[in-house]
Order: structure tokens, then sequence, then C-alpha cells
């Protein structure tokens, strides 16, 4: 057998790819899946309310999807955002956390012109908002937290609001460099154009949040609370005869006056039904100005009886 002759240069590659790479206990290196899973969850419910949003508002064609969910630095967000981009930043008054919503300075500045009733098809220059722009800004964030507040749930702190305006992810300095937070990318497709959107959240508040929610028992899974609903929820009862086979001539021959013997006997009681399951027997009578029926026999299994009660 032929053997192959390997270079030292693709040996010192291979090398230097199968190096063990020091891990920090500090960081994860990457959200575990079931946390992605929840929170890629969320965010897509989110992305679809914010579209619906935009359209509402910004009178824009809108659609919104989730890219990816991702754990990053604070820098390393930094470095993927546009210099020049608005950032719109959330505060929690109860504590020290904040977020950022981040989306292009042209988008925000078309979405304003659409809001006064512009055209806006053309692509405004990126320049600083005004004060009545960032009004607008702020008022549309408003509904937009809401919706990713409504999204997320109990991960999202109750407390948090829209707050100032920025241009500069690092000159924003929303928290410190090395500190971890959840980035969730978005594709905006706006009319004819495709823009990226970003929303970073602090990631420990967050998955500290995030795995109690897991690791606390679901209600959905609860056979009490299941039963409860179950018992809680209205039926509808019928009281009826029993029932006769007729031919359909005879149903088409009918006229006023006919008389249609019935099979149920006269001292016999009427059936007590829910949909189309008997439960019990009931006679006809009256309860003040209104007809009422009296159970006269119920036709449940003993067992069912039991653990109804």
């Amino acid at each position: 057998m032929q053997t192959v002759p390997i270079a030292p240069s693709a040996r010192t590659e291979d090398a230097a790819t199968a190096a063990p790479e020091r891990y920090d206990f500090g960081r994860p290196a990457a959200l575990s899946r079931e946390h992605t899973r929840a929170l890629a969850g969320a965010f897509d419910a989110f992305a679809r309310q914010w579209a619906m949003l935009l359209a509402a508002k910004a009178r824009v064609r809108a659609h919104i999807a989730l890219e990816r969910v991702s754990l990053e630095t604070y820098d390393e967000y930094v470095a993927t955002v546009p210099p020049t981009t608005t950032l719109v930043l959330c505060s929690d008054a109860a504590s020290d956390d904040r977020a950022v919503i981040e989306f292009p300075l042209p988008s925000a500045l078309s979405w304003i012109v659409k809001m006064l009733g512009g055209d806006g098809s053309q692509r405004p220059e990126a320049r600083a908002l005004t004060a009545i722009e960032q009004a607008l800004i702020r008022s549309l964030m408003d509904e937009t937290l809401g919706h990713l507040r409504t999204a997320l749930g109990s991960l999202l702190p109750r407390e948090l609001s829209v707050g100032a305006v920025q241009y500069n992810a690092a000159f924003a300095q929303v928290v410190g460099g090395q500190d971890l937070v959840v980035v969730a990318r978005f594709s905006m497709r706006l009319a004819d154009r495709t823009e990226t959107a970003t929303i970073a959240l602090p990631a420990a508040t967050l998955l500290e949040r995030l795995s109690d929610s897991a690791s606390a028992p679901r209600a959905t899974n609860d056979p009490g609370l299941v039963r409860r609903h179950i018992e809680q929820t209205p039926v509808e009862v019928t009281l009826r005869l029993a029932p006769r086979a007729v031919r359909p001539a005879e149903v088409l021959d009918l006229a006023v006056g006919d008389v249609i013997s019935l099979a149920h006997a006269a001292e016999r009681p009427l059936d007590l039904a829910v949909d189309e399951h008997v439960v019990a027997s009931a006679a006809i009578g009256s309860h003040g100005a209104r007809l009422a029926c009296v159970v006269t026999s119920s036709d449940l299994s003993p067992a069912l009886s039991e653990e109804s009660s």
C-alpha cells in the first residue's frame, strides 16, 4: 500500500487546530440547547408582533424573522454593530439591568417620515434625531418593548422602560465590556430593503430567570389542574324524549295538524343528555315561572360517580 507523505506545514496546521482551548468557567461557551430553544420561540413570536406594529404605525410593509440567539460579551456585540446606528436604551428603575434595541438609523428616519404622513420611499441619510423625532421613536419603542415583554413573559423585568437614544454602541457602554449579554439578531425586510436589527439583554438576570422557570414544575403537567379546568368548562345539557326512526317520505309529507306518535311511554322519565351521552333520567317540573327537571336516576357508573365526588 502506497503512503502519502504529509508536508511539515500541514502537520503544523493540524497541531495548531488540535491544540486545546482554555475554558472560562465564569463564562459559558454558549447557551444551552434548552435555553436557546426557549428564547428562540419567544423572540420568534416577538418578531411577528414587531412586524405588525411597524406595518400599523409606520405604514411600511415589514417582515421580521429571527436569525439566531447567542451569548456574547458586550465588546463582542459592539464589534458586530454598525458604528452609527439607532440604539434605544431600556433601563430598569429597580436594578442596574439595561437592554438595547438596535436598528439602522436610516430605517428610523424613514419610519418617522411615514408616521408624519410622508412618502418615505427614498432612503434618508443617517443623521442625529431631533427632539421631536426622538419622542416619536421612543413612543414606537414603548409599544415594541410591550410586545417584547409579552413574548418573554417573566424573563424580562416588568419595570424595564424606554430611555435615551444613542448612536454608537461603544460610547453607550450599557454594561461592562466583558459582561455577558444575550443577543437576538433579526432580519428586517422593509418594503424592498433588507436590514439587520438586534436586541441585547443582560445575560445574568435573564439566564437566572430562565433556569428558575425551567426547573419549576409545569402547570400544564398537573393532573389536578387539568381536571379542575375540565370541571369548570360549561357544557350544554339536553332533556329529550326517546328518539323514533321515520322514513324521509314521512318527513317530506308533514303538514300542520299531523300527529306523530312517539316510542316514549307516558310514565317513563325523559333522558338528560350531555352532547350525545345520556347521563341521567329526569321528570319535568317547574321552578318559579320557568320549566325545570327533577333528576330521578343517574346513569353514571359507580366508579365515575365516586371519582367526580
